[in-house]
């Protein structure tokens, strides 16, 4: 009995004629026998919630670097949050929910510590710079090898749709789409509710307009923007908004721009996160061999420079520790005589 068969017959049978059909998927970069029980999308989604660097994600800054409270967002809450919202929509629109899914927990798994601070440093010191889209696609492609396997080998499908979830390109998949309008959906709402939480804002400071379009309440605001993108997009071979949703949208994030993302209070330890990152990045540039936890023979293999292993191994750190690390190569350690 091969129930993978009868999962992709319930898919020709009940999605919509636009979805990604699992038996159509256009492959893996490394051929590979299929699974009996799970479709290739499935099975992505499967691989990267068992990987490390997804599992990382529970110690990377959303917004707030190393929030004290327990109730701030962090990479892997966001990524949750987008997984659900992505799969609501799709679900709504008879789309691939598992190629969905997959795509919305892989999509952040390059992301530096520190968050879009971490980013830009690193975009700045390397030479050929850095863009978290494409260390997300890095990870799974390379980084995540073991014994068995170099990379996740995930479906074409799927590592298009953690590319260009950001950027100037779009996904070639509605489902990739749903993600890429998901993360926005998640990312203005929560940081929002977080933002309050640590008194940059208060509920009161929320442009008028946009809580009267979009609702008052975090939850009131998801709900509009959702139902817009499946009202929008209902047995469309595209994904939409309606103008006034998508403008009041628009005008909540350049609000939360200038008064959180910018925000000197909100952004207080952002210096110090820049200098730690900094600092290790020429550290390692001057004592590569101190890389010892570093598969050197792999970017020896793959021809990639120094350079690279050493943004690479610091993009795959968690904030916690690249504190931790810092602290053991920069401060002084008391003398102890034995």
């Amino acid at each position: 009995m091969n129930i993978r068969f009868k999962t992709e017959e319930i898919e020709r049978t009940i999605l919509s004629q636009y979805a990604t059909l699992s038996s159509e998927t256009k492959g893996r970069m490394t051929l590979e026998d299929k699974c009996e029980i799970r479709t290739d999308f499935q099975r992505d989604r499967d691989r990267i919630i068992h990987s490390k660097a997804f599992r990382r994600l529970k110690h990377k800054t959303q917004v707030f670097i190393s929030p004290g409270g327990d109730h701030y967002r962090t990479r892997l809450t966001h990524t949750l949050e987008v997984a659900q919202i992505s799969r609501t929509i799709s679900r709504a629109l008879r789309l691939n929910e598992d190629l969905t899914e997959a795509i919305a927990l892989g999509h952040d798994l390059g992301h530096t510590p520190f968050g879009h601070t971490g980013e830009k440093v690193l975009n700045e010191l390397h030479p050929g710079g850095f863009r978290h889209n494409e260390q997300s696609l890095r990870v799974v492609d390379y980084l995540e090898h073991d014994d068995h396997r170099v990379g996740l080998n995930l479906t074409y499908e799927v590592r298009d749709g953690i590319l260009n979830h950001t950027g100037k390109n779009f996904p070639h998949t509605l489902e990739g789409i749903v993600v890429r309008r998901a993360d926005r959906i998640a990312y203005i709402n929560h940081d929002i509710d977080d933002a309050i939480r640590a008194n940059i804002i208060r509920n009161e400071d929320l442009p008028k307009d946009c809580i009267k379009i979009l609702g008052k309440s975090h939850g009131e605001r998801i709900n509009t923007m959702i139902l817009d993108i499946i009202e929008c997009s209902i047995d469309s071979p595209q994904i939409s908004t309606s103008d006034e949703v998508e403008y009041y949208t628009k005008k909540l994030r350049e609000f939360m721009f200038e008064k959180v993302y910018l925000n000197k209070n909100a952004k207080s330890e952002e210096e110090k996160a820049k200098y730690v990152i900094t600092e290790l990045y020429d550290y390692y540039l001057s004592y590569p061999d101190k890389l010892s936890v570093i598969d050197k023979k792999f970017y020896e293999e793959k021809k990639l420079s120094k350079e690279d292993m050493i943004c690479d191994y610091i993009a795959g750190m968690t904030d916690r520790y690249a504190i931790n690390l810092f602290y053991n190569i920069f401060i002084p350690k008391p003398w102890e005589k034995y």
